[in-house]
């Protein structure tokens, strides 16, 4: 390694360090607003087209899940990874001819948007004698280009779901529609939580109501303010994706 390449990586170090910093300010203070402990929220680093040098950097700095979007990348970063105290979730839309590769490799699925994609959890799962953890994808904001659940199919989806042996849902997980303002974000933030809360309610049969990850980069502060409990951070702590 030259010692430019060095001093980049050094600068980059730093760079994460501080954003996380700001972060982890921000989450604690939006989480107080909210009247919660900075402790009730959870953060994800999500590495899409992260180096594994940078992950691991994260890693060292506290941070204990992150979240990937490809089975691919996630596969060709695994071994170069620092996962002994860390979790894996995969967080981007998972096909099904994909699942065998990924069930028993991360702790959850959050972007399980389909009943179709939750049998075939539940069956390779099932295969490997496992259990799998998963959030059902809402499209709170009904865009068409956007695969999740309508919040009308929730309930029937949720009781299919429930009688599936090896799969558990934990909870929802959205990507809202760009917004032009904070008060737009928390609209739809708001009505997710409603959405959560109302099924939290119901008490369904096997299905658990403990996450709601919802709030990215742009957006974590009013997302966490209407009731996140996990919010997915990737651009803000590593810096703009390099594709």
């Amino acid at each position: 390694m030259s010692a430019m390449e060095k001093s980049l990586i050094d600068r980059r170090f730093e760079d994460i360090e501080e954003n996380l910093k700001v972060i982890r300010e921000n989450i604690a203070q939006a989480a107080l607003e909210s009247g919660r402990a900075a402790s009730d929220v959870r953060l994800m680093a999500v590495t899409k087209t992260v180096e594994p040098i940078f992950i691991n950097h994260a890693i060292d700095l506290g941070i204990d899940l992150i979240g990937e979007n490809k089975v691919q990348e996630l596969e060709s970063k695994w071994e170069h990874l620092h996962l002994e105290h860390c979790e894996v979730h995969l967080i981007g839309h998972l096909q099904t001819n994909k699942v065998k590769k990924i069930v028993g490799r991360v702790s959850m699925i959050q972007s399980v948007d389909s009943t179709h994609l939750a049998r075939e959890v539940s069956r390779q799962s099932a295969a490997r004698n496992a259990a799998t953890d998963i959030l059902l994808e809402v499209n709170i904001g009904r865009e068409e280009s956007k695969t999740g659940f309508l919040p009308e199919q929730l309930e029937e989806a949720l009781g299919e779901i429930s009688a599936l042996p090896s799969v558990r849902v934990q909870g929802l997980m959205a990507i809202p529609p760009i917004c032009g303002s904070e008060s737009e974000a928390r609209k739809i933030f708001s009505n997710m939580h409603q959405l959560f809360v109302d099924i939290s309610a119901k008490k369904l049969d096997n299905i658990s109501m403990n996450i709601l990850s919802m709030g990215m980069s742009g957006d974590y502060r009013p997302a966490i303010l209407e009731g996140a409990n996990l919010v997915r951070i990737g651009s803000a702590l590593f810096g703009a994706r390099m594709y």
